[in-house]
């Protein structure tokens, strides 16, 4: 992958972030990552409490890594059957929540899929056809904030 240099404008809106400066992992985690590039005038906001750290390890440890996010489905559904491409695409749009927001922000680019959940998709695919070959419309390198 890549390099690539972590920006403050590149935390999402609301991720957790830790002040916790005697942790072994801070310099891996994200989430305390994040807590260096708070913004000056930002006094509050979603935090990773001291308590998650226990018995020598963070409980909401996040290795800062990049990774590769996925977006569009225009090509996900080519090797299922016709018939089968509706109760596919139902399956896709169930997991990934109810309503058909999520499932069209992500089909969009406004949203995008880590790389588990393109897996569990390809998995929902292969119970309709073959995967092979398949692949998700668009991809990019994007840093990990599961």
């Amino acid at each position: 992958m890549e390099e690539k240099e972590l920006k403050a404008e590149d935390i999402p809106w609301g991720y957790p972030r830790c002040f916790n400066g005697e942790c072994a992992d801070k310099e891996k985690c994200m989430h305390h990552q994040a807590g260096l590039l708070l913004a000056e005038g930002h006094y509050y906001g979603p935090a990773v409490y001291p308590i998650a750290w226990q018995e020598g390890h963070c409980h909401c440890f996040c290795e800062k890594k990049l990774i590769e996010k996925a977006w569009g489905f225009k090509k996900l559904y080519n090797n299922v059957p016709k018939y089968l491409r509706a109760e596919a695409r139902k399956s896709v749009h169930s997991y990934l929540g109810s309503g058909m927001s999520a499932y069209y922000r992500i089909h969009n680019g406004e949203k995008m899929l880590s790389p588990r959940q393109q897996e569990d998709i390809i998995s929902i695919i292969a119970q309709y056809g073959n995967t092979d070959g398949i692949r998700f419309d668009h991809y990019v390198t994007d840093w990990n904030f599961e």
